[in-house]
């Protein structure tokens, strides 16, 4: 077991909930229920229905449940299939320091391989803060737009969690990450160009995994020696680092300083969407003769225009393009899952003012992410007149938070019509006594959606 992986998992065994401040504990419920609702939001998409048909095809005598269905399958596999419900959207949360993810997607491996064992509430919180800290660190470490994609931090915080779950020892753990890292590195292509079904599964794909390499490690396998430090180890692949502070160790706990998404759509759209919004209104769509957008270094992948960003033909493009997501916003004064629907993707009032759109780096701006995320969009009328606004903070960044209401609110947005009557105010109310519960599979069993299938 090379450095960095016994500095991991010594610090994963030796975590205990009582180290936990009740900040930690409180924001781990926040980031639950949000995840929840994502993934209920997400229940009828395409990439959400294979999932499910796939997991279905498994069982196991420690089995886990699908949302919605509640059909029995393997924790992997039921992690894969809620995974997918709960990240498809691209609405849960986000974490940003040299690099990004989606820390929450951990949810997904968690819960699955929770109600496995049956841990209770505690257990699951803990569990929760261990996955956040390791897939976190990474994103602190490493830099961004190596070639890799950031669902390598999930595998590695999903072993972690499932590990924590499943009672390991550090040595155990230690397995249990080297069988993570090693097979799982996968190829930041998910991301680039028309973004495929694949793109919302990713993530699922690394909960299933860092499950699975806990199970692994559990039943007594092995993984390679010196996954990370050693001669062909993940150093190799992307640079030597050493580990930030760990929570509780000098740092303060990572899952406190994610940041929820106030609309559905890639987190560097956060801020633009906010300023487009101001903007709304302000001149009528097709008297708009140009829109001049000022961001940070996110705004030099907008510079091709033939990219598939600016000519969006599936939700999953369309959610990840800023251009899209400034004019929808612009005309509509919303951004929603109904901003993705195929009429709007082929709206010609969208593609006009796309092509009336011009995106900027300005290095002042690149120089203060991520601390802020600044953006300023200024509109001209074909009359000469200039709107403009600006945002730094976008509502559910950490210094800007949701508040619990806002976050019920959410959720029962994104569940709508598939609980039944009260079912909303159940989920919420268990989620908020999370650490009072014996077992998870008491929340689980608030997961079944009307008309599921």
């Amino acid at each position: 077991m090379d450095q960095r992986i016994r500095e991991l998992s010594e610090y994963a065994a030796g975590l205990s909930y009582a180290d936990l401040p009740a900040a930690v504990v409180k924001e781990c419920k926040r980031k639950l229920l949000d995840t929840l609702g994502c993934a209920i939001g997400a229940f009828d998409a395409e990439p959400a229905r294979i999932a499910r048909a796939v997991a279905g095809q498994y069982s196991s005598e420690r089995p886990a449940r699908i949302f919605g269905t509640l059909k029995k399958t393997s924790a992997e596999h039921a992690a894969f299939a809620n995974g997918t419900m709960l990240r498809y959207a691209d609405y849960n949360d986000a974490y940003f320091n040299r690099n990004s993810g989606h820390p929450s997607d951990t949810f997904a491996g968690v819960l699955a391989l929770g109600e496995a064992v049956h841990a209770d509430g505690k257990a699951i919180i803990l569990a929760t803060t261990l996955a956040y800290e390791g897939f976190c660190n990474f994103s602190d470490i490493l830099p961004r737009e190596q070639g890799w994609d950031y669902v390598l931090f999930g595998v590695v915080g999903g072993a972690l969690s499932a590990a924590k779950l499943l009672k390991l020892d550090a040595a155990r753990i230690g397995q249990a990450i080297a069988l993570a890292v090693t097979p799982n590195l996968a190829l930041e292509q998910t991301r680039l160009g028309e973004l495929s079904h694949w793109k919302g599964c990713a993530a699922a794909n690394a909960a299933r995994n860092g499950v699975f390499a806990a199970i692994l490690a559990e039943a007594g396998l092995t993984g390679p020696d010196d996954a990370i430090e050693g001669k062909a180890g993940l150093q190799h692949a992307v640079g030597k680092f050493e580990w930030a502070p760990f929570g509780g160790r000098g740092g303060p706990f990572r899952v406190c300083e994610t940041h929820l998404k106030f609309f559905p759509a890639v987190v560097h759209s956060q801020s633009p969407i906010a300023a487009a919004l101001q903007l709304h209104g302000k001149v009528k769509p097709e008297e708009i003769e140009s829109i001049v957008v000022d961001s940070y270094w996110v705004a030099n992948r907008y510079t091709n225009r033939a990219s598939p960003l600016w000519q969006p033909g599936t939700r999953e493009t369309a959610d990840h393009s800023l251009p899209y997501i400034i004019a929808a916003a612009l005309i509509d004064g919303a951004i929603n899952e109904h901003s993705f629907n195929d009429d709007r993707l082929r709206d010609p009032r969208i593609a006009g003012l796309m092509q009336r759109m011009t995106l900027r780096e300005k290095p002042a701006f690149t120089q203060l992410h991520p601390v802020k995320w600044p953006c300023v969009i200024e509109v001209t009328a074909k009359d000469g007149k200039k709107h403009s606004a600006s945002v730094e903070y976008f509502k559910g960044h950490a210094k800007d938070p949701l508040s619990d209401q806002e976050v019920e609110h959410k959720f029962r947005e994104l569940a709508g019509e598939r609980l039944s009557a009260g079912q909303a105010d159940c989920i919420i109310d268990t989620v908020w006594k999370l650490d009072t519960l014996s077992d998870i599979s008491q929340l689980i069993d608030l997961m079944a959606f009307k008309g599921a299938a």
